[in-house]
């Protein structure tokens, strides 16, 4: 599939007309065999397409068909979040980001789904049903940004908006053998947008390249007064880097710790080093839950039944967490941020699995086993490998790297210092052209 790197170039010199490419773009996406679209927004793609085409728009993605997920805010756009309770929602205004890409003459076709509330790691939801595997229909696109990751993999755009709080861009990604990056927190601003987990969450790029990564964090990056939390991205480290490796940090399945130790063996200098070894799944609880109650849990009771079951349950799980619990959930944070901050003191970025399975039947909210045992039941209890970026604040990209026994995506992820997303974008990379490489 042409990336949106080289589509904007191709438009950039007239050898194609961005009326052409979002005609096509929308032709493929009214197709969608896998339930990857909430809404496909012909109109709006083709007064943007002209306007590229008549001069009047002109930028680094002039042109470029993108996505963007149901959760995020699209000026005049339902943003759903994947709930009944919110069917005729439309913002008034966009966020940052997405107004970002419009200004740089992204063109929206349409808006993607997402499990309820985001709250999982595979998309279902009541309202638009389930998002299938473009490599196999079925499995699992993953979530939350599963419809995302799908239009990417399916050849639909080559560039998607998602987020993640959780997993939620890096989990499609790697089941669909696309490329994502969770930006370091901070790095895009996500307001104005639903609360979400608005410690854990943040809003990034899904792609068909790592060039096209790079490309949409030049555009979305860069704080704004709207999101107060947001800030400004560092140069990544001059010269050679130092790259660690860590395949042990959670069980995965022999397929998958094989295709990514095959990988990382071709990479140069590659040092073996100790990462933090505590769980992050309680952690991550004590902060993702109350966070969930105090964004969804007003509505939830509210309109009982309009929300479906699991998502109700994830979040009014919350209840029960006083401000006292929560304060010393984010103390305990800031320890376990610091000591992934020192991981980056001996190694520019860290290399690890991204997930421990490749991508399971479409009907389940969890693999059956990792590594030959039991998945426990839980909130994503399969997902501790994308949690502590999301616990750090850490910039993490998933980059596919071969493929498990059942021929399926498998993927890595690469890790960086809090604010130098440069640095991990250069590793990923790195690792992307030895993957491609005979």
């Amino acid at each position: 599939m042409t990336d949106a790197w080289a589509t904007a170039e191709r438009i950039r010199t007239g050898e194609l007309s961005a009326g052409t490419v979002a005609e096509a773009a929308l032709e493929r996406a009214h197709a969608d065999p896998h339930n990857m679209f909430t809404v496909v927004t012909d109109s709006l793609a083709r007064e943007a397409a002209a306007a590229v085409d008549a001069g009047e728009v002109r930028g680094p993605l002039a042109g470029v068909p993108i996505t963007v997920k149901d959760h995020v805010w699209l000026a005049g756009q339902p943003a759903t979040n994947g709930s009944r309770a919110l069917r005729e929602f439309v913002p008034s205004e966009s966020a940052v980001c997405v107004e970002r890409l419009l200004a740089a003459g992204a063109v929206v076709i349409g808006k993607t789904n997402n499990p309820e509330f985001c709250y999982r790691g595979t998309t279902d939801n009541e309202l638009f049903g389930a998002t299938a595997n473009p490599r196999d229909p079925t499995r699992t696109a993953g979530g939350s940004s599963g419809g995302a990751a799908a239009s990417v993999a399916a050849g639909i755009v080559a560039l998607a908006v998602g987020t993640d709080g959780g997993g939620s861009i890096r989990i499609p990604s790697a089941f669909c053998g696309v490329y994502g990056l969770k930006p370091s927190f901070g790095v895009v601003p996500k307001m104005p947008g639903f609360a979400g987990w608005p410690t854990l969450s943040v809003t990034g790029p899904i792609a068909a390249s790592v060039r096209d990564l790079e490309l949409a964090l030049s555009v979305m990056a860069g704080p704004d007064p709207a999101d107060w939390l947001s800030g400004p991205s560092l140069d990544p480290a001059p010269g050679a880097l130092r790259i660690g490796v860590c395949a042990d940090f959670a069980a995965v399945d022999d397929d998958v710790r094989e295709a990514f130790e095959a990988a990382v063996a071709r990479l140069p200098d590659v040092e073996v080093v100790d990462v933090p070894r505590d769980d992050p799944l309680a952690l991550w609880d004590a902060v993702a839950l109350p966070e969930g109650y105090a964004s969804e849990g007003a509505l939830v009771e509210a309109h009982p039944d309009l929300v479906g079951r699991d998502a109700a349950e994830l979040a009014l799980a919350g209840r029960g967490y006083s401000a006292r619990d929560y304060l010393d959930a984010q103390q305990a944070r800031s320890r376990y941020a610091a000591a992934w901050a020192a991981v980056f003191t001996r190694v520019d970025a860290l290399l690890m699995p991204a997930m421990p399975t490749t991508a399971f039947a479409l009907d389940r909210l969890r693999p059956e086993t990792i590594a030959g045992e039991p998945v426990p039941d839980g909130f994503d209890t399969w997902c501790a490998l994308a949690l502590p970026a999301n616990l750090a604040g850490l910039p993490a990209v998933a980059v596919p790297v071969g493929t498990g026994a059942d021929g399926l995506p498998v993927a890595a992820q690469v890790l960086a210092a809090r604010w130098h997303d440069s640095t991990a974008l250069r590793v990923a990379a790195a690792l992307e052209a030895v993957v491609a490489s005979p």
